[in-house]
């Protein structure tokens, strides 16, 4: 891996070279994805029955997780251990063993090796050595944290306790978002030509909602004019944005004069998709929580989302939506959860602009070879919470916990 340029603990700035190298992209995947790290995997409304499976990917590891015979979770790497084929193909279903489609070698819900044609061969013929031991040939298992409803793993025995690895904060907002049993709308998937860390930065970035998306300052989802807060945790690796409504806000005329993208004659045929159902009760508007890695959940007016980033290369990452409700909710509420569900997604009224953006940023560094770097000190050069959004403090956090876990 070449030089990294990065001066002992300065995270106001970041060389474009962490975007850009393969050789880093797979160091990443060894210290991080495969390091003392909880990597979110999913709900556990996504799998209500014994049986029940997804598969997903823990950076670039192809796994499966499942809810086995007696309730439990279990997450097993995804790959035979005959050929290293992987195995469950279907992005989820229910069965009550996983068969690789290459030899028909069949493990059961806990990775245990249970089936192997021609062990014994044919009249004689064949067949594995006298020595061949099913139970050296599982899939290999993960840890499981089932934690407010949220699935996390880990391929490390030394990650800690699931509530020490989030931090108070993270730990309160996670069981806000999942005070109630949730249930499944839907998924949106799209892949990106960037550098996975973008999208990470990208939600801690405060301040671009209000500039880059013009939705955002026009209906006034996301402003930063707004009054809000930037809370880290972890370390600075996780951080949560919350904005507390308009009351208390800055000049927004003033402010928005200044916003290019601001166009008061933005308007929708069907206003019903703004309407706003207070559900919480305790001010919160908005609420965009990062768990590293690769955790992104958002929750703004009524519909609450997770984004799942599934690292491909060093230059190309897969977001995966997951939309949820809550159980007890009215028709109406669940149709008003699907109409903000346009907000969102590759194609939302909010999010469309981000992934441009990103490859926009890719595009440019790529074709310097990665030289130079970015700028990340507005709101100062320190790392701590801070009671506004006009900051870059969540990225410096970011950095700051990243350089820490990658030894660079």
């Amino acid at each position: 891996m070449k030089q990294i340029n990065w001066a002992s603990g300065d995270v106001s700035s970041v060389p474009y070279r962490v975007y850009t190298d393969p050789e880093l992209f797979q160091l990443e995947q060894e210290r991080i994805f495969r390091g003392p790290v909880w990597i979110y995997a999913g709900l556990e409304c996504e799998l209500p029955n014994p049986g029940d499976y997804i598969t997903t990917y823990i950076g670039t590891v192809p796994v499966i997780v499942s809810r086995n015979e007696q309730g439990a979770v279990t997450a097993l790497v995804n790959r035979c251990a005959h050929r290293g084929a992987i195995v469950r193909r279907e992005r989820r279903g229910n069965a009550n063993s996983h068969a690789c489609i290459y030899h028909q070698w069949t493990y059961d819900l806990d990775g245990k090796l249970t089936g192997v044609p021609y062990r014994r061969g044919i009249d004689g013929a064949g067949g594995y050595p006298p020595d061949f031991d099913p139970a050296c040939h599982g899939l290999p298992a993960l840890r499981v944290a089932v934690f407010s409803r949220v699935i996390f793993v880990s391929f490390s025995d030394a990650v800690p306790p699931i509530e020490d690895y989030l931090g108070e904060e993270l730990c309160s907002r996670l069981k806000r978002t999942f005070s109630r049993k949730v249930y499944l709308l839907g998924y949106q998937r799209q892949r990106i030509r960037g550098n996975w860390k973008l999208i990470v930065e990208n939600v801690k970035d405060a301040y671009h909602g209000a500039l880059l998306h013009a939705f955002n300052s026009r209906f006034g989802n996301f402003r930063s004019t707004q009054r809000g807060r930037t809370t880290l945790g972890g370390g600075g690796l996780h951080s949560l944005l919350t904005t507390f409504g308009m009351e208390g806000e800055a000049d927004t005329a003033r402010a928005l004069a200044q916003v290019q993208t601001f166009k008061p004659g933005i308007n929708l045929e069907d206003k019903t998709s703004l309407r706003y159902i207070d559900e919480f009760k305790d001010g919160i508007v908005t609420s965009i929580m990062s768990i590293f890695p690769n955790m992104l959940s958002i929750q703004g007016r009524n519909r609450p989302t997770i984004r799942q980033v599934r690292p491909k290369s060093h230059n190309e990452f897969e977001l995966v939506w997951t939309y949820f409700g809550y159980d007890g909710d009215t028709e109406d509420m669940r149709l008003l959860r699907v109409k903000q569900a346009n907000f969102l997604g590759p194609g939302g009224y909010v999010s469309v602009e981000d992934s441009e953006a990103i490859e926009l940023v890719q595009k440019a560094i790529e074709a310097q070879a990665g030289d130079g770097s970015g700028v990340i000190a507005l709101g100062g050069r320190t790392v701590e919470d801070q009671e506004h959004l006009v900051t870059e403090v969540a990225i410096r956090g970011f950095w700051q916990g990243y350089r820490k876990l990658m030894a660079i």
